[in-house]
C-alpha cells in the first residue's frame, strides 16, 4: 500500500480544511494517509487574544497528531500546506522543515513524491511564491514533484492554479466553496496515484537495473 503524509500548518482552518481534502483524495486512491498538524509557535495568550485562531487551536490540538521526522520516513509521498506569510511558508511549516536535515543527510527523503497546498487572504496574496519556494524545499530533497497542473476542470474551477491548491479566504470565514475542496481532494489523488505508479516501477526493476539509474 502506498503511504502518503499530509502534514501543514493551519492558525485559523483554512489550510486545515485543504488537508483533509487532499487527505481524502489520497484515501480515494487507496493509499493509507497520516494527517498531521506541525507544532504551534505562537504563545498561548497571542493565540487567545484572536477568537478564529483560538477556536481552530482548541479545535484541532488535540484531535491531530502532530507530525514528526518519522511521518516523513514512513511516507512514499508527501503534500506540505501552509498559509501564506509574505510569499513565503509560516514559520511553523518553516521550523519543521528546517529539523528534517537528519533525514536529508541519510538520504532518506529522496525519491519520495511531493505537493504542495496553501491559503491566503487575496487572490494576488503570494499563494504562488509560497508554493514555488516549497518546491525549492523539495528539489532539496530529490523529491519527484506532483502539481496538480491544469489535468482536471476541477482545478480550473478552484482558480486553476497549476502549482498546488490556493484559497484566497477572504473575510477569513472557513465556508470553503465545495470546488476548492475538489480540487484540494483532486491534488491528493493525483499525487497517491503517481505514488503508487512509481513504487510499482520500482519493485519490477531488477537490481542490475537499479543500479544503472542510482
Amino acid at each position: 500500500m502506498t503511504n502518503i503524509a499530509v502534514i501543514y500548518y493551519s492558525s485559523t482552518g483554512h489550510v486545515h480544511a485543504l488537508a483533509e481534502a487532499v487527505a481524502e483524495g489520497a484515501r480515494e486512491a487507496g493509499a493509507e494517509v497520516r494527517l498531521r498538524r506541525v507544532p504551534e509557535l505562537a504563545p498561548e495568550e497571542v493565540i487567545r487574544g484572536q477568537n478564529a485562531w483560538n477556536e481552530h487551536h482548541e479545535a484541532t490540538k488535540h484531535s491531530v497528531p502532530e507530525a514528526t521526522n518519522e511521518d516523513l520516513e514512513w511516507a512514499d509521498g508527501v503534500a506540505l500546506g501552509t498559509p501564506t506569510r509574505f510569499g513565503l511558508p509560516s514559520s511553523q511549516l518553516k521550523q519543521f522543515i528546517d529539523q528534517t536535515g537528519p533525514l536529508w543527510a541519510a538520504g532518506k527523503l529522496a525519491d519520495k513524491t511531493a505537493t504542495a497546498f496553501t491559503s491566503t487572504q487575496n487572490v494576488h496574496g503570494g499563494s504562488e511564491a509560497t508554493l514555488l519556494s516549497l518546491n525549492n524545499v523539495f528539489y532539496h530533497w530529490g523529491a519527484i514533484i506532483v502539481p496538480p497542473g491544469n489535468t482536471e476542470s476541477v482545478t480550473f474551477a478552484a482558480g486553476g492554479n497549476p502549482y498546488g491548491v490556493s484559497y484566497p479566504s477572504g473575510d477569513g470565514t472557513v465556508m470553503m466553496p465545495e470546488a476548492v475542496k475538489a480540487a484540494a481532494r483532486h491534488q491528493g489523488n493525483r499525487l497517491a496515484r503517481f505514488t503508487s505508479r512509481l513504487l510499482q516501477d520500482t519493485e519490477s526493476e531488477s537490481p542490475a537495473e537499479l543500479e544503472r539509474v542510482s
